[in-house]
């Protein structure tokens, strides 16, 4: 077997009808053998055995859960398992095996102690890295897909910058590299984020993929939220609907900062259950991965660019296991880069190409800061009385130079808040409040005195 799975020529779902594929989505239904699902016998005998060793007691329809896959998909494999006596009938609660609670046997138990040092995965069973890899391709983000209107709605309670829309819509559009640079506070990892208000199409997303005999476990329930009510209203329709080694989701967004390491954007080893974990770009594929703080991780930009730059121009990655072999699978994701810094200082001139779009997040102009201070005033419910913002921006911007940022209003009205709450006053802004809240929450623009 090569060290190398290729994804130069997808399989077509001809290959494999467990994959049907719609207008604009893709739905893995069940598949109805072991084959079809590309997962071995003998695989299915390791889950059944560790599953009964760790839980005691399953019936038939129970492991069929825990394994993702219709009975009668497995049903063969239980019943080798009986004829070998490595499990055994306990009890039936109905007609057939699929009602009847298994347990180990004594030599199912010493099989199942064998198949543990190997790794402790349990399931769901895993899917063949090739169904993932044409599953990514189909899911993907094409296109026009996005519209003026969707943005909008999406960024409906932001104060944003003129001539924003026209120019951070065709990057979001086009699905490729971004860098949002300024000021800190200025609220770039903001904009970020309020992408995941975009109304997009869900995805389907694999627990586990299995290549080079590994397991790399993709779903994480910090990026991945499941569609649960779509779900239970799918299957209401028709009994599984689609493959339960699958889970219908939003399309993911995570985000990474100053903690980034290089070890972080490959197959990750879990000890304790000896197998990988994926790296944030593959738990990403489909969605958005947000490099915050850019340029303040422990690896330089330059470093990390490099390690994308055959992915980011092939749409494909290498990922490298703890044997040394590697595997190749898709890179699909829109990477965003936020950054305080000066793009100059970030790299060179070649190093900047890379970036496809660039998109710089100015202060607001005084017009925009008010819109956010009242804004931000109605979300506390907290009075402001008129002139009084008038005022403020004449004592602390005005005659100190202090510069405009998106986060000042929401900085400077949560500390006005702490202290109306301390000191018992009554709940509406004034002058003073307002002083001190200042003094509280900016050092001196002035030296300090020794």
């Amino acid at each position: 077997m090569s060290t190398t799975e290729t994804l130069t020529q997808p399989p077509q779902p001809r290959e494999n009808p467990a994959l049907r594929v719609g207008i604009e989505s893709f739905v893995p239904t069940p598949p109805k053998s072991l084959e079809e699902a590309g997962v071995p016998p003998s695989l299915v005998e390791q889950l059944i055995l560790k599953n009964l060793y760790f839980r005691g007691e399953a019936s038939g329809r129970e492991l069929a859960r825990f394994l993702g896959l219709q009975y009668s998909v497995i049903e063969s494999v239980v019943e080798f398992l009986k004829t070998n006596r490595l499990i055994e009938a306990k009890r039936s609660s109905g007609f057939g095996s699929i009602s009847t609670s298994f347990a180990c046997s004594d030599n199912g138990r010493m099989r199942a102690k064998e198949y543990l040092e190997d790794n402790r995965f349990l399931g769901p069973a895993p899917v063949p890295l090739r169904d993932y890899n044409f599953a990514v391709r189909r899911q993907r983000v094409m296109p026009g897909w996005l519209s003026v209107e969707m943005l909008r709605d999406a960024f409906a309670s932001a104060v944003v910058p003129n001539r924003f829309y026209s120019m951070f819509g065709p990057a979001v559009n086009s699905f490729k590299t971004l860098l949002i640079y300024g000021a800190p506070g200025n609220g770039k990892t903001f904009l970020a984020e309020q992408l995941t208000n975009i109304q997009s199409d869900p995805i389907f997303v694999p627990y586990v993929i299995q290549a080079e005999g590994q397991y790399i476990k993709v779903y994480d329930s910090l990026y991945h939220e499941k569609l649960q009510e779509e779900e239970e209203s799918v299957l209401l329709q028709t009994e599984e609907k689609y493959d339960r080694r699958w889970t219908r989701c939003k399309r993911p967004f995570l985000t990474t900062g100053g903690e980034l390491t290089m070890g972080m954007l490959d197959l990750m080893f879990i000890p304790s259950a000896k197998i990988y974990d994926a790296p944030y770009q593959l738990k990403a594929n489909n969605g958005i991965y947000l490099i915050d703080d850019f340029g303040r991780q422990q690896l330089t930009p330059a470093e990390l660019l490099n390690r994308w730059i055959y992915p980011l121009d092939r749409g494909r990655d290498f990922l490298q296991f703890n044997t040394g072999s590697k595997v190749e699978v898709p890179f699909e994701c829109f990477l965003i880069f936020s950054s305080n810094l000066n793009p100059n200082d970030l790299g060179d001139e070649a190093f900047l190409r890379r970036l496809e779009y660039k998109m710089y997040m100015p202060n607001p102009d005084e017009q925009e800061f008010a819109t956010i201070f009242h804004n931000y005033c109605k979300k506390l419910k907290i009075e402001c009385p008129m002139g009084l913002l008038g005022q403020v921006l004449e004592k602390h911007y005005a005659r100190t130079r202090r510069k405009f940022r998106r986060c000042h209003p929401r900085d400077v009205l949560n500390v006005a808040v702490d202290l109306i709450r301390f000191e018992k006053l009554p709940y509406v802004l004034n002058g003073d409040i307002l002083d001190r809240a200042f003094e509280l929450k900016f050092v001196p623009l002035e030296p300090m005195e020794e």
